[in-house]
């Protein structure tokens, strides 16, 4: 059981070879950071078993109260949420704090929780998981999320 970087030993079909008009930028952000590999830019957590999971992208950090935190270590603890079907969690600017964590979250079908009752839920959830300084600030029901073309 270990997590890390995803990172990849040999070349496949279709690998991206450059960035355009900017390869100075493809070496420096896939190929300088593990040198001898090719840096996908994504977290993962294998198994002892030997099975992967990509646990989000590396650069998605928030900065709150001088702890660096990945916005999918904060996604995956509101995913146990009994009401959530997804989420998505964002920094915003904080007066004191630097940074604080702004929570997306849509509710399954007939879920019964208000927002009310449900940001409270994930305050005290993510409290206990990560730490107090990670509960979001704001908890904010909404009926999608905004999706890349690819999902």
């Amino acid at each position: 059981d270990v997590s890390g970087a995803l990172c990849i030993s040999q070349a496949w079909p279709g690998m991206a070879r450059t960035i355009y008009n900017d390869h100075k930028r493809f070496l420096e952000t896939y190929l300088t950071p593990y040198p001898g590999f090719f840096f996908t830019g994504d977290g993962v957590y294998r198994t002892s078993e030997g099975y992967y999971q990509l646990t989000g992208r590396l650069d998605d950090i928030i900065n709150i109260s001088g702890h660096r935190l990945g916005t999918a270590e904060v996604e995956d603890i509101v995913a146990h949420h009994v009401a959530v079907a997804e989420s998505a969690v964002i920094g915003y600017p904080h007066e004191i704090k630097g940074e604080g964590a702004y929570v997306f979250v849509v509710l399954k079908k007939d879920s019964g929780y208000t927002q009310e009752t449900l940001a409270a839920e994930l305050r005290e959830l993510i409290s206990k998981k990560i730490a107090k300084y990670a509960a979001p600030d704001y908890v904010q029901v909404t009926h999608r999320l905004p999706k890349t073309r690819s999902g």
